[in-house]
């Protein structure tokens, strides 16, 4: 590393995909600074003057909203920040994107007008929030209740989106290029909770459910009715089928292939997490 490298600004930094990119720069060498409210300077999807302060100083971010890019307004905050990002002197923005999304599409194009070195890094749904999100509470609990009916997946591990999204930032070639990322094979929800259930020896099974019933299922726990009512929205816009074939992105850019989901539980299961009497996983 020289004294003129300059920062990469990594977004969500603490969260699934973004610690995994962070200390994949840090492993590199290259200067990276975390966003997320408690960093120094702290960075708020929801406080705009937050941006500038973190955005400092840096040449490349790795763009991950919080909560979703597929959330309503994503795409009017995500190009907001990306214009900028621009003006402050960031050359390279590589964007985590929800596969058929709508509203993620329309980030897409928000980065790609801000004139920015732009890659997009495409991912369905992350294995680890069956680990590192709520979904390990229903783990625990024994039962996973999603409004996903019995459509199938590419689980896709987050370090698989770290590793591509890692390589978009730090390498050349991926400039106006959209790396659709997906896991080796289909599973249903069905299916990826029955290898939990296998590698655990636990009894946990999956249960489809309505958009209403996984709603009151979240407020139950305390969580926003806004929140679920845009999560349950999300699940049924892209659990229809549309995300159920996989590519060869991983395997194209990284020169391996991507990470299977019963790789994953195995190696999950040996830390304990699903165990009923762990105790609550750290932030997303």
């Amino acid at each position: 590393m020289t004294s003129t490298a300059r920062t990469t600004l990594v977004l969500a930094g603490t969260g699934k995909t973004g610690r995994r990119v962070a200390s994949g720069l840090a492993a590199c060498d290259r200067p990276v600074r975390i966003g997320s409210r408690r960093a120094d300077p702290p960075f708020d999807w929801q406080d705009d003057t937050t941006w500038e302060p973190a955005l400092r100083g840096t040449d490349a971010a790795y763009v991950a909203f919080y909560p979703d890019a597929a959330f309503p307004g994503a795409a009017r905050v995500v190009g907001s920040f990306a214009n900028l990002a621009v003006s402050c002197g960031v050359r390279r923005l590589v964007l985590l994107a929800d596969r058929g999304a709508e509203e993620a599409e329309r980030c897409e194009q928000a980065v790609r007008d801000s004139g920015a070195e732009w890659t997009v890094v495409r991912a369905g749904f992350i294995t680890q929030n069956f680990s590192e999100a709520f979904l390990v509470e229903l783990v625990r609990a024994g039962v996973v209740a999603l409004p996903a009916g019995e459509v199938t997946e590419p689980f896709t591990d987050a370090r698989d989106i770290a590793d591509v999204a890692l390589a978009a930032l730090t390498e050349n070639g991926h400039a106006g290029r959209i790396h659709d990322v997906t896991g080796p094979r289909l599973f249903t929800f069905a299916d990826a909770v029955g290898e939990i259930a296998r590698t655990t020896r636990g009894e946990v099974r999956y249960l489809p459910v309505t958009p209403e019933q996984f709603v009151s299922s979240l407020i139950g726990r305390g969580v926003s009715a806004e929140y679920a009512g845009q999560l349950a929205g999300l699940m049924v816009e892209v659990f229809d089928g549309r995300r159920s074939h996989v590519t060869d992105t991983v395997e194209r850019i990284l020169g391996r292939p991507p990470r299977d989901f019963a790789e994953y539980a195995h190696e999950t299961a040996a830390t304990g997490v699903w165990d009923a009497r762990a105790a609550p996983p750290g932030g997303v």
